[in-house]
């Protein structure tokens, strides 16, 4: 792409925008201008000029700036790409260098939208943690009503709560002053509400419960333990009662946030048919016995006036043992990025696709959604993937034909694998299977060669890669993907693997035209 142009003549400086030109430009100006400033190295523009720019309703100090197709141009700067997230979009900019080179970290992001009002923020907060991802698209018509009763519902039986909480303290002898009942109920409450309160901040981890059930499930558990010792640790400090008691509240209705979340994806992968909710029933009635089976062991060991502290590790032990074990018995036929990265490994290394009982035996239970420590990205941003510009147009012609695009990032050890904005649900599996390719690969030359710098990625000592052998290494691995992915979908369909129902959870970035 060539590099732009400034206009610089007078003429052009003083004339203000016509009546026409599109609020999008003088967004896109003010933007360019707060954070691109220090790039600016024209003369200072004449009066004229800052009375056409103030009669335009643009600050003085875009004057200098020229307008061309909706885009501001400079002749130090170079338009590299265009990104969307969520319907906002950004560009992004180069400064040029030297011998037709841009200079390196010189990376600049542009937003063409203005800054949403307070009141349009607080709204997306909201709905970020009381709808679905994706509403109304993503549910029936019916889910309104539904949860507007639920509301409702909730809201009368909270308020009752509290007038039957207080009478039952005083129905067994809290005490006779009338307003010491009220003060206990009081701090119950604030100790419930504060568990509440965690539930529903929780809550916005929406998809997740999809994508990594097993994982998350595992670390609810964690927390139902947690919040278990905190609970007891009241004992020892009891004037700090109900901060403890709080802490507590909050991570055990966390760990029963997730415990809901992900039992109907768990039971269904049991029923055969039509019976999700006579499974689900019965599984639940078997956990009901199992704790009442339980709450008379525990009766009739506290009669001996047991150690605490031993019992509570015996018991917590057990209970993390066996919440392991359950959702490593979970047989589930899509893939997640853990399932995902076990099948192309094996494949990679075997030319066999693992067996479903193999491929969720063999997935790492304690890789959590929220871990930074991956050494694959799956829809970054574009300043995350890319430092350096001409790395980037020497890899751009190769995925011209991709709704993708898969780089290294030498400086943060990873792969990225950046997404078009008009791929699907097959072109992100595609990018992921190419990502674990071009790590493979990097690895493997790993192997054959030691360099000065090298990165630790999970166990494995990662070595960077020069300019010309990240080219040359992606070039192999566009190869690879070309001979093997079709392949691979088909062994890994014979083996039972659902390869339409991806639950690779990709980040929300998407490359568009830069035209658009």
């Amino acid at each position: 792409m060539a590099p732009m142009k400034l206009k610089r003549t007078p003429s052009s400086a003083a004339q203000p925008l016509p009546g026409t030109a599109s609020q999008d430009a003088r967004l896109l100006v003010r933007e360019t201008l707060r954070i691109s400033a220090n790039l600016a190295s024209s003369a200072s523009p004449s009066s004229s000029a800052l009375v056409a720019a103030e009669s335009c309703g643009l600050r003085p100090d875009a004057a200098n700036w020229g307008l061309v197709d909706e885009q501001f141009v400079d002749s130090s700067l170079r338009l590299i790409c265009c990104e969307e997230i969520d319907g906002r979009r950004w560009k992004y900019f180069a400064e040029n260098g030297e011998s037709k080179q841009l200079r390196r970290g010189s990376i600049r992001a542009i937003s063409l939208q203005s800054h949403q009002a307070p009141f349009e923020d607080m709204l997306s907060f909201i709905r970020s943690y009381v709808v679905p991802e994706g509403f109304p698209d993503s549910v029936i018509p019916s889910y309104v009503p539904y949860m507007t009763c639920r509301a409702f519902k909730h809201f009368f039986g909270g308020a009752m709560g509290v007038f039957t909480t207080q009478t039952l303290l005083s129905s067994v002898g809290v005490s006779r002053n009338r307003t010491a009942p009220g003060a206990v109920a009081i701090n119950w409450i604030l100790k419930d509400g504060a568990g509440r309160l965690g539930k529903m901040l929780y809550s916005r981890q929406g998809k997740k419960f999809d994508y990594d059930l097993k994982q998350l499930r595992f670390a609810g558990d964690l927390l139902m333990e947690l919040g278990a010792g905190v609970e007891l640790a009241t004992a020892a400090v009891p004037h700090l009662f109900l901060p403890l008691a709080c802490a507590a509240n909050v991570a055990k209705n966390v760990a029963a946030v997730t415990s809901t979340s992900t039992r109907t994806p768990i039971y269904k992968a049991f029923a055969k048919g039509e019976n999700i909710g006579d499974v689900t029933a019965k599984g639940e009635c078997v956990a009901n016995i199992a704790d009442l089976l339980g709450t008379g062991l525990s009766i009739m060991i506290a009669k001996r006036n047991p150690s605490l502290v031993t019992t509570f590790g015996l018991l917590s032990c057990g209970y993390l043992f066996s919440s392991y074990q359950e959702v490593k018995s979970v047989v589930l036929r899509t893939l997640n990025r853990a399932r995902l990265s076990v099948a192309i490994d094996s494949y990679l290394k075997t030319g066999k696709v693992p067996t479903l009982q193999e491929g969720n035996r063999r997935e790492n239970i304690f890789s959590f959604p929220w871990s930074k420590d991956k050494p694959i990205i799956l829809g970054p941003r574009f300043k995350d993937a890319f430092q350096d510009p001409n790395s980037y147009f020497s890899i751009e012609p190769i995925f011209e034909k991709e709704r993708y695009m898969v780089t290294y990032n030498p400086s943060k050890g990873n792969i990225y694998a950046l997404l078009k904005d008009q791929a699907k649900s097959d072109d992100i599996l595609k990018a992921a299977f190419h990502a674990h390719v071009l790590l493979h690969i990097i690895r493997s030359s790993n192997q054959t060669q030691s360099l000065p710098r090298q990165h630790k990625e999970n166990n494995h000592r990662v070595s960077v890669p020069s300019i010309t052998e990240l080219e040359s290494h992606i070039a192999e691995s566009c190869k690879i993907v070309s001979t093997l992915y079709g392949p691979f979908k088909m062994k890994a369909t014979e083996q039972g693997w659902v390869m339409s129902e991806s639950l690779l959870n990709p980040g929300r970035a998407r490359l568009c035209a830069a035209a658009n």
